[in-house]
């Protein structure tokens, strides 16, 4: 089991100085990735958001040895071939460390709605598809045209291609029980199921394990990767709420450091960001026992 922390670049966490100092916090904490959110706007009334790939930079420079990415990256409303050029350069800079996590967006009429983009679930669909073909062509450095309903790309070469091989490693996230992005992930490197409802428990990482299954043909390692909280000042506690989930197949422990764990979060100006408490989970570790 590997352990990683994914938090919102949101408020005073917009600052690409201030992650990576808590990144080096993470490194220095035993946690094996540190990821985090990707989104352009989230609150309409004016909340401080940091680019996730300027903060990214920043925290591949002040790291040497946790993976890092993002959880995750709404492929729709970007340009895939802009996307794959951050990412090598990333996947360069961090010497070989991203992962690159991708799902369909939300919410839908702030972070797509509000700029004109599609907001249809099943164009989106479609684009994040088409998008993930275009990324790992462009990726394989050689000849390389594309012919899509949303994108279309004369022949051409991008490099340099990424450090890791056979790619930079590709989470593809997804609600459970929707089969579709289940069926998507089974063609990549890991999936993030989520559930908006109530939290997913050991048996539904079994049954998504199953299903994923029924579909993947590759012999590449595959990581299931599960959300969830532990308490940070009882490691031995945490142990025993990750451990079902390990049984069950999980890979890796992505430990929420959202600020709904520490206070309900409000789209108001009013809203106080648990900038402190969020710091403070970072620096307790992961709930190795």
């Amino acid at each position: 089991m590997k352990y990683g922390t994914n938090m919102p670049v949101f408020d005073a966490y917009a600052d690409p100085n201030t992650v990576a100092q808590l990144a080096r916090d993470a490194e220095a904490a035993g946690w094996d990735g540190f990821f985090i959110w990707d989104h352009i706007l989230f609150d309409p009334h004016g909340l401080d958001v940091g680019d996730p790939w300027v903060v990214l930079a920043a925290v591949a420079a002040a790291t040497e040895r946790i993976a890092i990415g993002t959880l995750v990256t709404p492929l729709p409303r970007r340009r895939p071939w802009v996307l794959a050029r951050q990412a090598v350069s990333l996947d360069h800079l961090s010497h070989g460390r991203l992962v690159l996590g991708v799902g369909i967006g939300d919410p839908v009429d702030i972070e797509f709605g509000a700029f004109g983009e599609e907001t249809d679930t099943k164009a989106r669909a479609r684009m994040l598809d088409e998008g993930l073909d275009i990324i790992s062509g462009l990726w394989g450095g050689e000849p390389f045209s594309y012919e899509g309903s949303h994108y279309r790309l004369a022949e051409m070469r991008f490099r340099p291609v990424p450090v890791q091989t056979p790619r930079i490693p590709i989470w593809v996230a997804g609600a459970w029980p929707n089969l579709a992005p289940m069926r998507r992930a089974s063609r990549w490197d890991g999936v993030v199921p989520l559930r908006w409802e109530k939290p997913l428990g050991p048996g539904n990482l079994q049954s998504i394990l199953g299903y994923i299954g029924q579909f993947r043909t590759s012999s590449e390692p595959f990581e299931m990767v599960h959300t969830g909280s532990t308490p940070g000042d009882n490691p031995s506690r945490g142990a025993e709420v990750v451990a079902p989930f390990e049984a069950a197949g999980a890979t890796w422990w992505i430990e929420d450091i959202g600020p709904e764990r520490f206070r309900p979060f409000t789209y108001d100006a009013s809203y106080v960001w648990p900038v402190e408490e969020m710091a403070e989970r970072v620096r307790q570790g992961p709930p190795r026992g």
